[in-house]
């Protein structure tokens, strides 16, 4: 296993609070344990980015400046991240840059001068994994209420929340444990 350059956050749901086409600074919320996970990789001399989906540009719900806006406030919160890669298109754009094609994580990795299988990328839903996967790069699922049940059961490395993802990572391990049901999702429904 190659020593890691890179994390790669996704924005909404992983490194804030999810707000649907959030297009208003003041709205962006850091998860819990977000602040600290940046700032131990950034001791580490881990590079640090966000790639995200961004399809509110394309419905016409947002515009790019207002992404950018938002962007501006998580550097000022997080911040500030190496490089931000984001998929403006709609889901049935056929871009190859859309999560969970590997666009995003390729040219993030490529601005970062980092081979993708240098680069973790941490998210909360299926397709940030499967974009690593078919970047080649590892991945880290961190469960929210919006996860599906069976994109938990099939990733590979799943943590309980952001911190333990990137502590465990910092330890050596790809991985954190298996979690806990989040907040609101049911306990009987959730893999084990």
């Amino acid at each position: 296993m190659k020593p890691l350059r890179a994390v790669l956050f996704d924005r909404d749901g992983t490194l804030v609070e999810d707000v649907p086409y959030n297009g208003d600074p003041d709205r962006v919320r850091p998860v819990e344990g977000a602040r600290e996970a940046v700032r131990l990789l950034r001791q580490h001399g881990i590079a640090t980015g966000v790639v995200t989906n961004q399809s509110g540009v394309a419905r016409g719900l947002i515009t790019a400046a207002d992404v950018r806006r938002v962007h501006d406030r998580v550097d000022q919160l997080l911040g500030p991240f190496d490089v931000w890669a984001v998929c403006p298109h709609g889901p049935g754009d056929g871009c190859r840059c859309r999560k969970p094609e590997p666009g995003l994580i390729l040219r993030a990795a490529g601005q970062l001068c980092a081979e993708p299988a240098t680069v973790v990328v941490i998210g909360d839903i299926g397709s940030d994994v499967e974009a690593a996967r078919r970047a080649g790069a590892r991945a880290i699922l961190v469960p929210t209420p919006v996860t599906r049940p069976e994109e938990t059961a099939a990733a590979g490395h799943v943590a309980p929340d952001l911190l333990t993802a990137v502590r465990s990572l910092l330890a050596g391990s790809p991985a954190g444990e298996r979690p806990a049901a989040p907040a609101g999702a049911d306990p009987g429904r959730w893999p084990r």
